[in-house]
């Protein structure tokens, strides 16, 4: 398969998705503690995982359009060197007892995020149309790496140095540093060679405002809001039921396989039974990860809760992703990607910042079942797009 030189960048951008989640995994796992560490009230523990996600929102559409004139590699290696730049920030933040500067270096992490999330759409820009949903499915499934790498080097580094959780950062900085090495081999068309004729496509209005667009966005913002607020929250509940980190970690390492392993045969579901039904499925998968959080606060309640959680994001946001490509053209996907993205990531920084005061005034089972109207109201929307098309939209088509 690596012989192909289409799989070679898959393969590349897989590599470089391990990498990047990784260093996302490490702040999840271990931010809050971090922040409850120097925050000055409980509930400004989750302050460094939320400045991550305002990070993302606020760099992704200039990442996107910078993008667009420079090419992605140049985009790819900028973004992990500010995930360098942020670890050594934040393990300062730390030593410093600063929330301030332990939260502006998660935001450069975000920041590297804004352009890492980008990997998922340059797979489908290097892949042709028969391979395109499974090359998005094969480089989210890098993120099985992270599964295992990103709560192993957390939980390696909190007691490496003190005080605690500095040596989680330097790791984080080391882990962003290879990625920005690996990405300097990565090789995507150019924009002059993806559409060379003086078409700008489409106004950003007419883009945004298509029905299959607007699903496939409320799609992906669905999973994606509930699985931040869901696992933001986590740390902190496990901890306040008495679960130690190592407990923590393993959870979030099961919830990390659950959000990454599917990806292997996501694309080929989505190729076999058409993208809304796997969407909806995300969303049956999601109202389990409910149920389950409703059965206890003992170990195995947050660890199926939170694997059925990964699930459902999976085929939500592997299901949006391949959806939104039928919606643009060459031309038009740096506006398209961007506010999709942009979007995405505003509502999973509302989540991380809502989630610690609601946690603290609601209680872990009650901020789950909060979130059921929020589902119901995704799965009208695919229900209502499946009605208006009559049929599955093939994730090849390109819808106008």
């Amino acid at each position: 398969m690596i012989g192909n030189p289409m799989h070679r960048q898959v393969f590349l951008l897989a590599s470089a998705q391990a990498l990047f989640q990784t260093v996302t995994v490490l702040v999840v796992t271990v931010g809050a503690l971090a922040g409850g560490q120097v925050a000055s009230r409980p509930g400004l523990a989750t302050m460094p995982i939320a400045a991550m996600f305002l990070g993302t929102a606020a760099a992704t559409f200039p990442a996107s359009m910078w993008m667009a004139r420079v090419g992605r590699r140049t985009g790819f290696v900028a973004g992990a060197l500010l995930g360098v730049v942020g670890g050594l920030c934040a393990a300062l933040g730390i030593w410093l007892e600063s929330l301030l500067l332990l939260s502006f270096g998660t935001f450069l992490v975000g920041g590297y995020q804004s352009f890492a999330q980008f990997y998922r759409f340059a797979a489908s820009e290097v892949a042709d149309e028969t391979f395109r949903s499974r090359a998005i499915s094969l480089v989210l499934g890098g993120g099985v790496v992270a599964a295992v790498a990103g709560p192993m080097l957390a939980r390696l580094g909190g007691p490496l140095l003190q005080p605690e959780y500095v040596g989680s950062f330097l790791l984080l900085a080391l882990v962003s540093l290879v990625a920005a090495g690996a990405l300097l081999w990565l090789r995507v068309p150019t924009p002059q060679a993806i559409h060379s004729d003086a078409d700008k496509g489409r106004s950003w209005g007419q883009i945004i405002t298509q029905p299959v667009y607007l699903v496939a966005l409320f799609g992906a913002v669905t999973g994606y809001g509930i699985m931040i607020l869901a696992m933001t929250a986590t740390p902190l509940a496990m901890a306040h039921h008495h679960h130690d980190l190592p407990a923590t970690a393993t959870v979030i390492q099961l919830h990390v396989l659950g959000m990454f392993l599917p990806s292997f045969f996501t694309g080929s579901l989505i190729a076999r039974f058409g993208v809304l039904p796997i969407m909806l499925t995300g969303l049956v998968l999601l109202a389990g990860h409910v149920t389950m959080s409703l059965t206890g606060t003992g170990f195995g309640s947050f660890a199926g809760a939170l694997v059925l959680l990964g699930i459902g994001w999976n085929f939500l946001y592997i299901g949006g992703t391949t959806l939104l490509t039928s919606t643009y053209t060459p031309a038009e996907k740096g506006r398209a990607q961007a506010t999709n993205d942009m979007t995405i990531f505003a509502c999973g920084l509302m989540s991380s910042v809502s989630a610690a005061a609601l946690l603290e005034f609601l209680g872990w089972q009650m901020l789950n079942l909060l979130l059921l109207p929020w589902m119901g109201a995704a799965a009208l929307a695919l229900i209502w797009l499946g009605w208006k098309k009559r049929k599955v939209l093939p994730s090849t088509t390109i819808v106008r």
